[in-house]
């Protein structure tokens, strides 16, 4: 039957089973160790010097460990032993570190199955025991303690009293100790000669915890006079802490007890002694070189945080964050930021803080996952890194033929402070002296300073909060270089661009070249043609008329279009040629009305005068055989020019026929197509002048061509359209394949802005950077005639650019937004927890009238 108040009501029951279960929350033995120390430094017992050690006691492998503090009297041994109890206040300004009444009994059952405490107080002397074996032997179904209180007598000696006699027989039945005598000699051992009070608490641990291969837990043969953890231990625990495989980047205090303790708090003010050999506490923020100071102010707090940085001074593989709270070590090692990645990031730096604000772990080896927590540990990152960079500036700038690293020289303690061993107050030592060349016991009338040379005299001010954070001058050179180097970049882009308008300038005036002679030869072919020579000069003087055939010039015209070069620039070209007859080509009739003549344009500032009066001056001079022999040949002469440019014509008609019917996304390739077009017109037409001259010159008569080598003729100029017409058909599925390919970048572009929305802006600018500079690489490898294509690449580069960068100042004013909201809540929070608070005491005092 549960036990049940007065009234009736159960109460709540503690199963046996609940001390193992609640000691497998420390997975580290030396934080279960650590523990046990803070119960001694807290200010509630105020000890001057604790004690661990290993012995033996009747065969059984024991822990004991010892303070000189206040002690415990019947009331507080009773409370320690239960669960939950702690009414541990700050005294002098020293908070106390305990928090959730359970250190003892995790802790110790961690160790070990069993425990017993003995304690000695101003009043009196008390012995209690929390022993699983005891439990499981009597069968209890509750938690039992034993607890045994001894008053002093008239003759001094201790006397058990009556009531404590059941808990007594239990103590010596199921304990180490077997007689009342034995009990008083452990009581007596607590006020050693050399220790300076008559009070204090001894612990001492049996059945201690074994690994799977029976072997204890501890190892107390490496050195005498540390206590260690193995290796092998590591395999059967958890992941929370690296297997030490004893080598220079694993931390010493992981695996080692006398390392762990050393750095246990951030100002120790307690002596510990590890098998009786004194641990030399060490004040870490002031143990580390080229130290710097920065703060800490989130907006949940009202003064900030001073976080000390510098180097380790003992080995560089050892570096991170040192978390205390409330002067205790919570995390060690910590590292944040770019001491995660695999590079020299942050190598050697050491950062240490007092995190008050944040709630430990139930077994004080982290903190819980708040935001508070991750806000700080984010902050963290980011002033690590800000410290590592202001060192390796400061130190490539003052010494810039040095090619060794900041982190790989040899450092030395900024400043020397040493621990009294009488007062164990703190004392500053002058620079030059070498603490590990100092006694193992050292006091104040040892300090050259005659200031603080007596143990009467305050300890010396250490406190960094009123000092102002370090200079960042890093910043101040990275913003002169981001300066400099936009200023390149923009010049730059403005270089690109003025090659770019010189490049259509260029293109420009080249059409314009090109439009011109066109126009001149079209205008001279199209006017009667004035012959220089007659040909059959012979026929002529017999009085014989015969007639002059022209038509090599037609064939001479066909054939420089054969030869002539099929790139052109790599410009497209016509590609429909079925307007052109595969049969024998056939004179046109003269058509009934004379054809109008245009003037010819300007060359070399003169202008040539019209064909008619050409001709005029002709018949002047000319007999009226002569000049029915002239006008026939002319006629003739201009039938045959007449032929060659319909065929050109033609061509060009397909050609125009064509273009149009494009698709309306190639818009931008009909002004080249058509600039083609005239181009090889022009090339056609400028090679009738030039046969012409030939055949004056060798005075030679001009054979009537046959039918089969005007077919000849007809095939290769087909095959050179064809040529041009594949070439033109590769182009444009190079300009397709390149629209293709910008509208993939664009799309990449869109799903990376929505996939990297919290990157910061300066990542995505860059890209953004890149992809721009590609495109016009890209367009500057094309032809000149590709320009407009250039530039709607330009054109979207940018549009997508100032798209993008318009989303990272959205996302940037998101995240503003959001931390203050966060703000907001935790005040409502606030105000809600004192509106609380004031409604409980309101009614409280409304209850008590």
């Amino acid at each position: 039957m549960a036990a049940q108040t007065e009234r009736g009501v159960p109460l709540s029951s503690v199963s046996p089973r609940f001390l193992h279960t609640n000691s497998t929350s420390h997975t580290w033995p030396f934080g279960a160790i650590a523990e046990l120390i803070d119960n001694a430094y807290d200010p509630d017992v105020s000890a001057k010097q604790f004690w661990i050690a290993k012995t033996v006691i009747k065969d059984q492998d024991c822990l004991t460990f010892m303070d000189n503090g206040y002690g415990l009297d019947l009331r507080t041994m009773h409370k320690m032993l239960s669960f939950g109890f702690s009414d541990k206040t700050t005294v002098k300004g020293v908070q106390p570190i305990g928090i959730y009444g359970n250190g003892f009994k995790s802790g110790s059952m961690r160790l070990g199955k069993d425990a017993i405490v003995f304690s000695k107080s101003k009043s009196t002397s008390c012995v209690g025991m929390l022993s699983q074996t005891y439990l499981e032997k009597i069968g209890a179904e509750q938690i039992i303690v034993p607890i045994v209180c001894f008053d002093q007598t008239k003759s001094d000696k201790l006397s058990v009293r009556e009531e404590d006699k059941a808990s007594l027989q239990d103590i010596l039945r199921y304990s180490p100790f077997t007689t009342q005598e034995e009990l008083l000699t452990e009581l007596d051992v607590i006020t050693p000669p050399w220790s300076t009070g008559k009070t204090g608490t001894r612990i001492i641990i049996w059945n201690l915890r074994r690994t799977s291969t029976g072997a204890l837990e501890f190892d107390f043969e490496k050195d005498c006079y540390d206590i260690q953890i193995p290796s092998e231990v590591y395999d059967e625990m958890t992941d929370t802490f690296p297997q030490p495989q004893h080598s220079s980047h694993i931390p010493e205090s992981t695996y080692s007890l006398r390392a762990y303790c050393s750095i246990l708090y951030l100002k120790p003010r307690m002596q510990i002694i590890i098998r009786g050999q004194k641990v030399k506490s060490q004040l870490v923020a002031k143990s580390l070189a080229c130290t710097r100071i920065d703060h800490y102010k989130p907006n949940f707090l009202d003064k900030p945080v001073p976080i000390t940085f510098g180097y380790n001074t003992k080995s560089k593989q050892q570096y991170g964050v040192m978390m205390y709270h409330k002067n205790r070590l919570i995390k060690a090692y910590e590292r944040v930021g770019c001491q995660l990645k695999a590079n020299y990031h942050g190598v050697g730096v050491i950062g240490i803080i007092e995190c008050n604000f944040l709630d430990p772990t139930h077994n004080k080896q982290s903190f819980l996952e708040t935001d508070k927590y991750r806000k700080t540990m984010n902050s963290l990152a980011t002033k690590v890194e800000e410290y590592w960079k202001e060192m390796r500036y400061t130190w490539s700038k003052n010494n810039s033929n040095s090619i060794t690293a900041v982190e790989d020289i040899e450092k030395r303690p900024d400043q020397n402070w040493v621990q009294c061993d009488d007062c164990l107050k703190w004392r500053i030592l002058p620079d030059g002296i070498n603490c590990n060349m100092l006694p193992d016991k050292w006091f104040c009338q040892m300090n050259p300073d005659p200031q603080f040379r007596s143990c009467q005299a305050e300890q010396e001010p250490m406190e960094d909060d009123e000092q102002r954070p370090y200079r960042k001058t890093y910043k101040q050179q990275e913003r002169e270089d981001k300066i400099q180097q936009e200023k390149k970049q923009q010049k730059d882009e403005e270089e690109r661009r003025r090659q770019n308008e010189q490049v259509v300038a260029n293109l420009r005036t080249d059409e314009g070249l090109q439009q011109q002679p066109l126009q001149t030869t079209t205008h001279s072919l199209s006017a009667p043609t004035t012959p220089k020579t007659r040909c059959n000069t012979e026929s002529q003087q017999q009085g014989g008329a015969a007639r002059t055939e022209c038509s090599p010039l037609i064939s001479s015209i066909i054939s420089q279009a054969a030869c002539s070069s099929t790139s052109t620039n790599g410009l497209p070209d016509v590609s429909d040629i079925s307007s052109i007859s595969h049969g024998p080509l056939r004179k046109r009739t003269q058509p009934g009305t004379p054809q109008q003549t245009p003037k010819r344009s300007r060359v070399n500032g003169s202008q040539e005068t019209e064909g008619p009066k050409v001709k005029k001056k002709e018949k002047d001079n000319q007999s009226p055989t002569e000049g029915e022999e002239q006008m026939g040949q002319s006629a003739s002469h201009k039938n045959e020019i007449e032929q060659s440019l319909h065929v050109d014509n033609n061509i060009s008609s397909s050609e125009q026929s064509m273009i149009k019917q494009e698709s309306p996304g190639n818009t931008h390739c009909e002004t080249l197509e058509k600039h083609t077009v005239q181009t090889r017109m022009a090339h056609l037409l400028k090679a009738g002048p030039s046969c012409t001259d030939a055949c004056n010159e060798t005075y030679s008569p001009c054979p009537h061509p046959s039918i089969g080598e005007v077919q000849e003729q007809q095939e290769q100029l087909i095959k050179l359209l064809q040529e041009v017409t594949h070439e033109r058909d590769s182009l444009k599925t190079a300009v397709q394949r390149l629209t293709c390919q910008l509208q993939d970048m664009q799309k990449r572009l869109q799903e990376l802005s929505q996939i990297n929305v919290k990157k910061v802006s300066s990542h995505q600018a860059s890209q953004t950077e890149e992809t721009y500079n590609a495109l016009l690489s890209a367009a500057e490898t094309r032809p000149s005639t590709y320009q407009s294509e250039q530039n709607d690449s330009d054109e979207i580069a940018l549009q997508i650019d100032y798209l993008l960068r318009e989303l990272d100042q959205r996302n940037e004013e998101k995240d503003d937004l959001r931390s203050q909201l966060d703000c907001l809540r935790e005040e409502r929070a606030n105000l809600a927890s004192q509106c609380e608070e004031l409604r409980l005491k309101l009614q409280q005092q409304r209850g008590n009238p």
